[in-house]
């Protein structure tokens, strides 16, 4: 009797990539940037989380002691000398960029009747949404290029749908949708995607002296086919997700994390 075969055993799953990689987060300080910047600590990598307000960066960094796998630098995503000095700094601290995530810009979606909208108030939302997310890129781009590295764009649920007033957000983040396909045929092997997220609650992730618990009604969370408002480690995951190996075969691509909010009907 010839004796059964046996099967090949399954390969254990290799040791974490992430020790030794360096992830920068623009607007990493507070609220769904912060939660990225969380992951990626938590996953075993270094993260540089670049912002305007050095009270919540401070703040970041004390709360999180990750010794030598963190640090923060005072950045202004719309003036690209500040985005210079941004990666300049961070390669001089670690010598490396593996991944970059786009987060910084203005939240506040809401611009007033468009015949009254300032063309200055226009292009500050532009150049800070948008115009950001292509100074960064730029200028990671050739540290990222020497390890195949990535970038994950955050763009918004506002690029594909609407409330009244919004135009200036849902123009910069609509266009960061398409910048977002651009970069991917034009940079690669470094992947580029883009995450859009809903509603996502950041009341509890912002610096000491403004955070609060969130006051959220059944209702808020009952709208969402999962049965929440999504929180910053939602974004979290799926970044540290699209910047690992294990996204490797992915590019070009525009994910929305809502709850399911944008595949519901909604009748009046």
């Amino acid at each position: 009797m010839v004796a059964a075969k046996k099967a090949a055993p399954i390969p254990s799953a290799a040791t974490s990539e992430w020790p030794g990689k360096v992830v920068l987060v623009t607007g990493g300080a507070q609220g769904v940037g912060k939660g990225i910047a969380e992951a990626v600590l938590a996953a075993g990598g270094s993260v540089v989380i670049g912002d305007l307000d050095a009270e919540a960066g401070k703040a970041c960094i004390d709360e999180w002691d990750a010794g030598e796998r963190a640090a923060f630098l005072v950045l202004d995503v719309a003036k690209e000398a500040s985005v210079r000095r941004f990666v300049a700094s961070s390669l001089r601290r670690f010598g490396r960029i593996d991944g970059l995530v786009n987060n910084a810009g203005i939240a506040n979606p809401v611009n007033g009747p468009i015949e009254k909208l300032d063309w200055t108030e226009w292009k500050r939302r532009i150049d800070t949404n948008l115009g950001g997310t292509f100074l960064c890129s730029k200028h990671a781009l050739p540290a990222l290029k020497k390890g195949n590295g990535a970038i994950v764009n955050i763009s918004s649920s506002r690029a594909h749908q609407s409330e009244p007033d919004t135009e200036a957000y849902a123009a910069s983040k609509g266009g960061i949708v398409a910048l977002t396909h651009a970069l991917a045929i034009s940079v690669g092997p470094v992947r580029v995607n883009a995450i859009n997220p809903g509603w996502i609650v950041v009341d509890d992730w912002k610096k000491p002296s403004a955070r609060h618990k969130p006051k959220l009604s059944a209702a808020d969370h009952a709208q969402h086919p999962v049965g929440r408002a999504g929180i910053p480690p939602d974004i979290g995951a799926l970044a540290v997700f699209l910047l690992s190996s294990h996204a490797g075969f992915i590019t070009g691509e525009n994910f929305t994390v809502d709850g399911g909010v944008a595949r519901k009907m909604h009748y009046v």
